[in-house]
Order: C-alpha cells, then structure tokens, then sequence
C-alpha cells in the first residue's frame, strides 16, 4: 500500500522537518480533493482531480492510491465518468492510517 522506501527517500532528501510538512500539506490538499471528487462536474474536472492525487500521491508513497487514481484518470480521460470513486476514497484513508501508523511506530522507536 505504501512505498516505505519512497518515503524514507523524500525524508532522508529534504529533513525530518520538511518532510513533516510535505506530509501534512499533501494531506490537507488531498481531503479537499477527495471531498470535492463526488461533486465533480463532468469527466475533465474529474480528471484534473485525479491526476493531482496521482501525482502527489507517487510523490509521498502511497502506490496503491496511485494506480487507482491513475486508472480513473485514464477513464475521465476517455470521457468514462463511472470511477468507483468509493473504492479510490476509501484507499486514500486507508494508506493515510498506514502512513500515520507507521510514522508513530518510527517516532517510537
């Protein structure tokens, strides 16, 4: 679900305290992102939503994340509006909760 090693990378590249921010700046982003994929209006705003979240998702580890967003980028690209948006939410959460575990279990060792 997450690339730990894509993680320790952009950590070891840009700080401890850096990395705390990117985290939570993609986080931030990607919940407004993820709340406003419901209401989006047709398959360009649903593409340019998704493509986003693949991109910050490749950027931060979450693999998982990424192939589904890539696929329903690919699909709104085609003009298919029927993404299985639950499924693309629901991963999103859950490599969220792994992030967040992880991150506590490395901050406590």
């Amino acid at each position: 679900m997450i690339e730990w090693e894509r993680v320790n990378e952009l950590r070891s590249e840009i700080g401890d305290d850096d990395f705390a921010e990117v985290v939570a700046l993609f986080l931030e982003e990607a919940d407004e992102v993820i709340l406003r994929l419901s209401a989006a209006t047709g398959a360009k705003a649903l593409e340019a939503d998704l493509h986003f979240l693949k991109g910050a998702a490749l950027n931060l580890g979450f693999a998982d994340f990424a192939a589904l967003c890539q696929d329903g980028e690919r699909r709104a690209a085609a003009g298919d509006t029927g993404v299985d948006l639950g499924r693309v939410c629901a991963c999103y959460h859950a490599s969220k909760d792994v992030l967040r575990a992880g991150r506590d279990q490395a901050n406590a060792a």
